[in-house]
């Protein structure tokens, strides 16, 4: 493992990068099980058991894939299921993004044919680099289907916690939750200025066991050249929506109208895409429910003609039994008449 020559330390990257997250989160599932079960807002008598990281064709589509960095499956110990998504850009479509996929992964959850009773809820997590709420200054929030008069009316479903690492990052707001301090202090704090992890941080087997997942000596040349593109991208990405938002001001709001109408007809297009897809989905479900009744319909008639046939075949039991029952009749009254 490489290590500073001045000082003898390591010099970590940050967790944040795509890069790096993966390698934490996205191939060591114990250390995520422990950070989710650290910042999500579960009772203290739930925890999460196992993740199911989600394949690529299992992830709904997302016009800025890039800035998601890995997307999971969790399941706690009462069957409730949610998604993760490390979100690092903030956008105005990212809270419909969030409620989109959301919606797959709770209506996914049944097969055809399922009672909508075994609906388990979701719940999604997104960590945000940049700030979503401008107006005010917590950055954790916790957003429920709640009734606006009565709040403690809930409806379950659907939950969504966003945690926003910003400046507006304060753990002394979250006190009583030392551990979930620790794991964002960690998210937040670590990187390539950092040489030396905190104590309470290396007192955390969990938490040190990211941090040499961290280390700079712990990726090869081709590794920290991606990791390298990753922020290039991010600033390159951040200067041209920055540019662009001049570039409106300059040219007037009627030119800013026009690119965001563009912009919003390309995510409309991508939704109407997502929704044909869907439609083909349902038609191909529409078309196996109809094979199955026809099949349910001939097992109700074949299972008629079993009936029918069950009856006749009782009938005829029942119409030889009275005939052998005559024929008894008659051998005994004719052996009556000889007698006499």
């Amino acid at each position: 493992m490489r290590r500073n020559k001045d000082n003898n330390m390591a010099r970590y990257l940050d967790p944040k990068n795509d890069l790096t997250f993966k390698r934490i989160f996205g191939e060591h599932p114990e250390l995520l099980i422990k950070f989710l079960n650290a910042v999500m807002p579960f009772e203290p008598d739930r925890y999460i058991e196992k993740i199911i990281y989600l394949p690529s064709e299992m992830i709904p589509d997302n016009p800025t894939r890039k800035y998601s960095i890995v997307d999971v499956r969790c399941y706690d110990n009462s069957g409730c299921q949610f998604i993760v998504e490390m979100q690092m850009y903030w956008d105005g479509a990212f809270t419909n993004r969030l409620v989109f996929n959301a919606g797959k992964a709770y209506i996914r959850q049944l097969k055809r044919g399922e009672e909508y009773h075994l609906l388990q809820p979701v719940y999604t997590l997104a960590i945000l680099n940049e700030d979503f709420d401008h107006k005010t200054d917590r950055f954790y929030h916790h957003f429920q289907i709640v009734n606006r008069e009565n709040t403690d009316e809930i409806i379950p479903g659907l939950e969504f916690v966003l945690i926003e690492l910003t400046d507006k990052f304060c753990p002394e707001n979250m006190s009583d939750r030392k551990l979930a301090v620790l794991w964002l202090r960690f998210l937040k704090e670590v990187g390539e200025n950092m040489r030396s992890l905190p104590p309470e941080m290396q007192e955390n087997e969990a938490i040190s066991q990211a941090a040499e997942l961290c280390e700079e000596g712990a990726f090869t040349p081709e590794e920290l050249a991606a990791y390298e593109k990753y922020w290039d991208i991010i600033s390159t990405e951040k200067t041209l929506y920055k540019g662009a938002l001049l570039k409106g001001e300059v040219l007037g709001i009627a030119k800013g109208d026009m690119e965001r109408s563009k912009l919003k007809a390309e995510l409309e297009a991508k939704d109407a895409e997502l929704e044909a897809k869907d439609a083909e989905l349902e038609a191909k479900d529409a078309e196996l429910e109809a094979k199955d009744a026809e099949i349910e319909a001939k097992d109700a008639e074949l299972e008629a003609k079993e009936e029918k046939l069950d009856f006749a075949q009782k009938l005829a039991a029942q119409q030889a039994a009275q005939i052998d029952e005559l024929r008894r009749q008659l051998v005994a009254k004719d052996n009556n008449n000889e007698k006499k």
